[in-house]
């Protein structure tokens, strides 16, 4: 409560100090008693830094590196990476936070050169470098890209003449394993050519990156049109564009694809950035992009198969992004798998249609197809939380066999390689 109020009279005073009362108000004699609790506000300039910072009752106020941030005491304090707060062998917090004040304040504070010195209450000195405040500041988080990406239709696809990876080269070099990730980070797929034609060979190349993902369909999957699962992937039906395995609570992360055989005419795969589709989205109708990265969804996976029986659900809306910047990590799209929508009151259910449509109208544009034949040799990564893929119908006897990896273990790689990811 003694805190509530504290932050009440210095929002009462920051509004005073903005000009939100008039200037008679602040002029009269007795403006002082009517905040016995202000406190004095600190203020220290850098002129070879350009750093402002002011101790304001509630929380700490930074001007630096063309960035304004506000921190509160608690997390300043809970933040320290003294030797007592923090195992800098493990990277790993050691203080209780559950133990740190709520209504904590620093006795002092003070800048020397680069640094702030944070002393609390209890004598401990907790030290910043004011670049570090900056990068983990929200203010500047907001301002950063988690995931440097290129956003592409086919013409920018095709006109990047984004190269390919020799097998040997990816299995082998460093080099070849890092120009590859840097490829499938920036577009969201990438191609590796000169693959023996065999599942074995289409495993050895998975395992470079990443563990391989067990699902219900197993391991590796090899499949022809035999309809052997209760899936329309196992038949010679066209496929329109969508996800993968929107009906797993988390739905796998990258999908591996290998046509190791095809005696027949048809069977073109369908690329889509759907990253870029819903960037058209947000420019276009901001407004539906919100509701679609806000409105949760069911999507199921019911099988009675042979030995196969699975009733698989997962729930999330069809975009999803980072709250704090907007920034697009992962699109749910699936029509075929999509549940009853039962989740959605009436008054929103139209207003999400509509946005849907917008979304599906973008995704169906011709200029956004690209289109790839699949042969044997060339094997195709493609990220299942941006890209979606589809096929044309074909003819013949195909035989393609694949994987799901896990995506935090192909990021790790790429991160081990000093790549952003």
């Amino acid at each position: 409560m003694w805190c509530r109020r504290l932050s009440h009279l210095q929002s009462r005073l920051q509004d005073l100090l903005r000009g939100r009362v008039t200037c008679w108000a602040l002029q009269q004699p007795n403006f002082k008693s009517l905040f016995p609790l202000a406190i004095h506000w600190h203020h220290t300039a850098s002129k070879s830094l350009n750093c402002v910072w002011q101790q304001h009752e509630d929380h700490f106020e930074l001007q630096y590196a063309n960035t304004v941030m506000r921190f509160d005491y608690v997390w300043l304090r809970d933040h320290c990476l003294s030797a007592s707060c923090y195992n800098s062998k493990t990277h790993q917090r050691s203080l209780d936070t559950a133990s740190v004040d709520l209504c904590i304040q620093p006795k002092t504070i003070r800048l020397d050169e680069t640094t702030l010195f944070f002393t609390w209450p209890d004598g401990h000195v907790t030290r910043y470098d004011l670049d570090w405040l900056v990068k983990n500041s929200y203010e500047g988080q907001k301002q950063k890209v988690i995931q440097p990406r290129i956003l592409w239709n086919a013409e920018i696809y095709q006109q990047a003449q984004v190269p390919s990876v020799d097998f040997q080269s990816f299995l082998e070099t460093k080099e070849g394993l890092k120009n590859f990730l840097q490829n499938f980070l920036l577009y969201g797929i990438a191609f590796v050519e000169n693959v023996p034609p065999t599942q074995e060979h289409t495993e050895k190349l998975a395992e470079r990156i990443s563990l391989i993902r067990e699902t219900i369909y197993g391991r590796m999957w090899y499949f022809t049109s035999d309809f052997s699962r209760g899936d329309t992937a196992y038949t010679k039906l066209a496929l329109d564009r969508h996800t993968d395995t929107t009906y797993f609570q988390e739905p796998c992360g990258i999908q591996v694809f290998h046509c190791l055989k095809h005696e027949g005419t048809g069977g073109r795969t369908l690329l889509v950035d759907g990253f870029y589709a819903a960037g058209q989205v947000l420019q276009k109708a901001p407004e539906e992009f919100e509701l679609l990265s806000k409105v949760p969804l069911k999507h199921e996976y019911i099988e009675n198969v042979g030995e196969c029986h699975n009733h698989m659900i997962g729930v999330g809306p069809v975009l999803n992004i980072y709250p704090w910047n907007k920034e697009l990590y992962m699109i749910r799209y699936n029509n075929y798998d999509r549940a009853v929508i039962n989740t959605v009151p009436y008054d929103v259910v139209h207003r999400w249609y509509t946005a849907h449509r917008t979304l599906t109208i973008e995704l169906r544009k011709p200029e956004n197809e690209f289109w790839v034949k699949l042969k044997p040799g060339r094997v195709l990564f493609i990220d299942n939380w941006r890209i979606l893929h589809g096929r044309e119908s074909f003819t013949g006897y195909r035989q393609l066999c694949g994987c799901y990896l896990t995506r935090d273990d192909v990021l790790n790689t790429a991160r081990l390689l000093g790549l952003q990811a």
